[in-house]
């Protein structure tokens, strides 16, 4: 950020994934340094997904109509939106929801499957692809949708479900949507155009449409679960994990006015787009990224979350770009959230947010996956964390957190 004139907290976090809901699963979780939970290897074989905890999603949606007219992804971005409104201590609160803006990373929506395959069935039938269509979608799809469901869908839902009613806008694009989601928000508060904003990402990855549109580029990890780092042997490849991530970031000041708690501060954020064209462009855009999120960092110890997919040849340049800060004096100690939540694409940069933030807020990072000859352990107590997401085919970008001390920020 260029001379911030307000300092950016994270006041509020809503998680949805494999690990379950909430900031103490999560950390839970990740604290017994296992394998990941709820990964399905037969459902959409030879493709592993994470697939998301069981959720009684009517508590925090609790209108059945308000159910039935959403998609599953949406069922997820609405419930995390809710709970990082409830952690942020703003839910139900009518003058704070009516001055948070909402910024939403999300997809095109969800396929109705059984809708396709009406179509094909018919122009195999008749050979007659226009009069199909035009037969079959007026009578089978929702008056208000197409074929995908409109992506600003899920943001008019948490506006609806949660009365959240300052601006709001949507962001798309795969990974890159996530990154732009949180670097908007950042820069808004930062330069003092919002005071509270309600960002995030979801995913449903428990689809075939989906999984199918990632195989046609050759993204997907086939076979037996593995680690992100270690699927570069095999031609590497992403695992899909259905995931919602929303923060509430809060203008410092006015979180001390309503007497918010931070887990951490946001101290720099950027991001940018190698061309990919030929080896070695994306490790040189991380380390422009670097200098320009970490400019004055005496070295030291530095935890890293890396949102690194699997995917090459992007996860094998970050993991060059990772290596290499040792001889710029810093010690990483990284972490890929990946390897045990699955790679959630719109939702992932703000996933890394939240869960860096929740380890800075207790003063300790998680430890390393089992088996994982990548991560080392970090035994001091973590002041800062640098937040990466590369995106599998676009997007790259870099966030640094800070931990904030509460006596004095009080």
């Amino acid at each position: 950020m260029d001379n911030p004139t307000q300092e950016v907290w994270v006041t509020g976090i809503g998680l949805l994934s494999c690990a379950g809901e909430g900031t103490a699963a999560h950390m839970g979780a990740f604290d017994q340094g296992v394998g990941p939970a709820h990964i399905d290897t037969q459902g959409f074989a030879p493709y592993p997904v994470h697939t998301l905890a069981a959720i009684d999603m009517s508590r925090q949606i609790a209108k059945k109509s308000d159910l039935r007219q959403m998609e599953r992804w949406q069922h997820i971005g609405v419930y995390a939106a809710g709970l990082a409104l409830e952690d942020a201590g703003i839910a139900h609160q009518a003058h704070l929801l009516a001055e948070t803006h909402l910024i939403v990373a999300a997809g095109s929506g969800e396929r109705d499957a059984s809708v396709d395959a009406k179509v094909l069935e018919a122009i195999v039938a008749r050979g007659d692809t226009e009069l199909s269509a035009k037969e079959i979608l007026p009578t089978a799809l929702r008056p208000t949708l197409f074929l995908a469901q409109l992506s600003n869908l899920l943001a008019g839902n948490i506006s609806i479900v949660h009365n959240v009613t300052a601006s709001s806008r949507t962001f798309m694009g795969e990974e890159m949507a996530g990154l732009s989601a949180i670097e908007n928000a950042v820069r808004r508060i930062a330069a003092g155009q919002a005071q509270i904003i309600l960002v995030g990402g979801a995913l449903n990855a428990e689809r075939k449409d989906l999984l199918l549109g990632y195989e046609l580029g050759c993204n997907l990890w086939p076979g037996d679960y593995a680690p992100v780092w270690q699927r570069h042997t095999a031609g590497g490849g992403l695992i899909p994990g259905s995931a919602g991530a929303f923060l509430v970031l809060e203008a410092r000041a006015h979180a001390q006015e309503r007497g918010a708690r931070p887990y951490a501060s946001v101290r720099a954020i950027a991001t940018d787009r190698a061309r990919r064209s030929e080896p070695g462009q994306i490790r040189r855009i991380l380390q422009q990224l670097f200098r320009q999120v970490v400019p004055d960092l005496t070295p030291m110890p530095l935890a890293i979350l890396s949102g690194a997919s699997g995917t090459e040849p992007a996860t094998q340049e970050e993991r060059d770009f990772l290596n290499n800060l040792d001889t710029d004096g810093f010690t990483p100690a990284v972490r890929a959230f990946g390897s045990r939540l699955g790679h959630t694409v719109e939702a992932h940069f703000p996933l890394g947010i939240a869960l860096a933030a929740l380890a800075l807020n207790r003063g300790a990072l998680f430890p390393p996956s089992a088996g994982d000859i990548f991560e080392d352990a970090m035994t001091t107590q973590v002041e800062r964390i640098l937040v990466t997401g590369v995106g599998h085919w676009r997007g790259e970008g870099m966030a640094l957190l800070e931990r904030v001390d509460v006596g004095r920020a009080s």
